[in-house]
C-alpha cells in the first residue's frame, strides 16, 4: 500500500504546483467527446487544488478527511464515514479511466498518472489522467487494492463493503457517460466483462430497467441514511423491492 503524508493543503506545495501545470491533452480530448464533461467529473474547477490521487492509498490523509465529515455531519461513526466518502470519492476517481472506454481514448487508471481536484474541506470533484491507459482492468485493480485497503484502515472496517461500492460507481459512471453519448447500451455493456477483468472481490455491475428507464442496480449502501437527518437513497437495496420499483418509477417518469 502506498503511504504518502501531507500538509494542510493535502500534498506538498511544490507537488500540487507541478499537478495543477500538468498539461492535460489527452483527458482533454476525452472530455472533449463528452457533453456535460465538467459535470461528470472530467474537468476540474478552477477553484479546485489539485493533489496526486496517491494520497487516497494513505490511510492518514484519508483519516483526515474522514474527521472533516465527522464535524460537518456531527457523527463519530468512523464506519459510516468512511462509507460515505468513499461512495463519493470512487466515483471521481474512476470516471477518466471510464470516459477513456466510453470514447475509445484509453486514460491510465493508475494513482502514479490521476490528479485529484478538491475543494477545500478536501472533498474530490474531479479527477485528470495525464497518461495513455494500457491494461485498464490490470490498473484499475492496482488502484483499487491499494485505496481499498487505505479507507478500510481509516474507517476500521472490513474492505468487502467498500469493493461493492467501487462496483456501483462503475455502473453509475458508465451510464451517465453512456446517457451523455447517447449510448447508453453500448457503453453499459462495457461494465460487466471490465469487472469481471479486474476480479473479485469487486462484484459484477448490474443493470435493471424501469418504466423504460435504465437504472443501475445496486448491490451497496452508502450508509448515508445512518447520519443525522439523511434518508434512505432511492435506489437503495436496503429498501423493500417493490417500494424501491415505485420510486424508480416516479424518478423515470420525471426523467422522460
Amino acid at each position: 500500500m502506498q503511504r504518502l503524508r501531507s500538509g494542510a493543503g493535502g500534498g506538498r506545495p511544490s507537488e500540487a504546483a507541478r499537478l495543477a501545470s500538468v498539461t492535460a491533452e489527452l483527458q482533454a480530448a476525452v472530455a472533449a467527446r463528452v457533453p456535460g464533461a465538467a459535470a461528470l467529473g472530467l474537468l476540474a474547477p478552477p477553484s479546485a487544488a489539485a493533489v496526486p490521487a496517491a494520497l487516497l492509498a494513505d490511510p492518514d490523509w484519508t483519516s483526515e478527511r474522514l474527521a472533516g465529515l465527522a464535524a460537518r455531519y456531527a457523527s463519530g461513526d468512523r464506519r459510516v464515514l468512511a462509507t460515505v466518502w468513499w461512495y463519493s470519492a470512487s466515483s471521481v476517481l474512476l470516471t477518466p479511466a471510464l470516459a477513456g472506454l466510453a470514447t475509445g481514448l484509453p486514460l491510465s487508471a493508475r494513482l502514479a498518472d490521476t490528479s485529484l481536484a478538491v475543494l477545500a474541506g478536501g472533498t474530490p470533484v474531479a479527477a485528470t489522467s495525464s497518461a495513455p491507459g494500457g491494461d485498464p482492468a490490470a490498473e484499475l485493480r492496482e488502484t483499487l487494492d491499494d485505496v481499498v485497503d487505505a479507507v478500510a484502515a481509516a474507517g476500521r472496517m472490513r474492505p468487502r463493503p467498500l469493493w461493492a461500492i467501487a462496483a456501483d460507481s462503475l455502473a453509475n459512471r458508465l451510464l451517465a457517460l453512456g446517457r451523455a453519448l447517447g449510448d447508453e447500451r453500448r457503453v453499459t455493456g462495457l461494465a460487466a466483462p471490465l469487472a469481471a477483468a479486474v476480479g473479485a472481490p469487486l462484484p459484477v455491475p448490474r443493470y435493471v430497467h424501469v418504466a423504460g428507464v435504465r437504472f443501475t442496480r445496486r448491490v451497496s449502501c452508502c450508509l448515508l441514511y445512518r447520519l443525522p437527518s439523511e434518508p434512505l437513497c432511492t435506489s437503495c437495496p436496503r429498501r423493500p423491492e417493490v417500494e424501491r420499483e415505485l420510486l424508480l418509477e416516479d424518478t423515470a417518469a420525471r426523467m422522460r
